[in-house]
């Protein structure tokens, strides 16, 4: 019998237990459908993008991890961060793999305006910075060896040489992100500042956000990174996997560092759902996130489950790359120059060191950020950013996932951070910068380059 079919065949169950509980608890294990906890929702379509951290709810699904909580999911791969995010507001999805930055971006009306909110981080690390092939060679004299090979991680001190190169020669120097409030945008931001490089400031007339920029960004679908960098259109990109490790395999560039070098441990995707949604469907939230906890421990609890992930995602109705490319980062290495395969278990993190929880502190960062390059155009005090963080992240839906799956012996009480929200101050920066979210605007005082204070373009 085929996977669909069985799935098929526990849905048909499902539904006929369904109708068998009334108001009485099932006595079933791993339903959640006692009195006052019966999804209100069972029926749901889940939108995501083709990258690697998707998995979660590939994982929730394919492993009936979302069956098991009374839900019959349909996931669809959506075309870009945009049509995603319209799609969740409109109510054609019922949440998706989104972006950290978008329902913060949403919720503050960049953009789109819209109350997005979420109760789950999907995973923390997981993209990289990759530049052309002639882009690397130039970087690399400015670049110190150790045993012949190149030592990381790479600053972008040494781009900037480049950078200041072409500025001479007139020519502009252009690198590619995903979406301008994902955490892509900011990452590569940050890294290119650390380095002494201006990437450029939002402002009410440049929605571009390259107002003053020594390097010009600009959007660019993560499936398609590869190929527009091969056409010459942009010179560099960051995205997430398996889309560095693409253009290795192709050889048409080199990743030059990772997030988890910019900032280790860097939350990356949330699963996000319209504000009215959440207020409409309690129980169905919490058993959703119930079902993408116990995916995200699975996804940790093994090497050989991390294998059988990369085969998964490499079906086309999911991710769509070849199973060596998706491999050559989900399995505990990272490429960086073709044939400099390099140990790096903490690449893609989906369940250790606390990942899938929603932190305030986390929230508060991106924005840090989103005010850093002028998104938040006016300064604000430390209580806006605390305020909007609790509007946004919900830790107490996540929780009562958490509390469901402990009492249901699916989880242990330690797999699970005891906290007020904030991870404390936190190092772990390329630029050697240290961050408290409860003192975002004394974070910012730190950093040379972006906007502080009353400061604006």
């Amino acid at each position: 019998m085929s996977s669909q079919s069985r799935r098929d065949q526990r849905r048909q169950f499902l539904a006929g237990a369904g109708a068998l509980v009334g108001t009485a608890a099932m006595g079933l294990p791993g339903l959640s459908m006692a009195k006052g906890t019966a999804p209100e929702k069972e029926s749901l379509k889940f939108g995501f993008i083709k990258l690697t951290d998707c998995a979660p709810l590939v994982i929730a699904y394919e492993k009936q991890f979302f069956e098991d909580e009374g839900l019959n999911v349909t996931l669809e791969a959506q075309a870009n961060w945009k049509v995603l995010l319209d799609r969740v507001i409109d109510g054609q999805l019922d949440g998706a793999h989104m972006l950290a930055g978008q329902p913060l971006g949403a919720t503050i009306g960049f953009g789109t305006k819209a109350d997005i909110v979420t109760a789950f981080c999907m995973d923390l690390n997981g993209n990289g910075i990759t530049v052309s092939n002639a882009v690397w060679n130039e970087m690399k004299p400015y670049l110190p060896k150790e045993g012949g090979k190149v030592v990381h991680p790479i600053k972008a001190d040494a781009l900037k040489k480049v950078v200041d190169k072409w500025k001479s020669q007139g020519k502009p120097f252009k690198m590619g992100m995903v979406f301008p409030v994902s955490t892509h945008n900011y990452e590569l931001r940050y890294w290119l500042a650390a380095g002494g490089l201006n990437p450029g400031f939002y402002t009410s007339t440049d929605i571009t956000g390259t107002s003053k920029a020594d390097v010009l960004l600009s959007v660019t679908p993560p499936p398609q990174m590869p190929a527009t960098l091969e056409a010459g259109t942009i010179n560099g990109y960051c995205v997430g996997e398996p889309w560095n490790q693409q253009a290795v395999f192709k050889g048409i560039g080199v990743p030059v560092v990772t997030n988890l070098e910019i900032w280790k441990n860097k939350p990356e995707k949330v699963f996000g759902v319209s504000k009215a949604w959440a207020d409409k469907n309690p129980n169905t939230h919490v058993a959703v996130v119930k079902a993408l906890i116990r995916a995200c421990m699975w996804l940790d609890a093994s090497m050989a489950n991390r294998i059988e992930a990369v085969k998964i995602l490499s079906q086309p109705n999911y991710v769509g790359a070849d199973a060596a490319v998706i491999g050559n980062s989900m399995t505990g290495t990272f490429e960086y120059e073709k044939g400099d395969k390099r140990p790096m278990p903490d690449f893609n993190v989906f369940f250790r060191n606390f990942a899938t929880y929603p932190f305030y502190s986390d929230a508060i960062w991106f924005l840090t950020q989103m005010r850093r390059w002028g998104q938040i155009t006016e300064s604000k005090p430390d209580s806006w950013y605390m305020n909007t963080a609790k509007e946004v992240y919900r830790p107490n839906v996540y929780m009562q996932a958490a509390k469901a799956l402990i009492a249901e012996g699916k989880a242990k009480a330690s797999d699970f951070p005891v906290t007020d929200g904030f991870k404390g101050a936190q190092g772990g920066f390329i630029d050697g910068m240290t961050y408290d979210g409860r003192k975002p605007n004394a974070y910012l005082e730190q950093l040379k380059i972006g906007l502080k204070a009353k400061d604006k373009v």
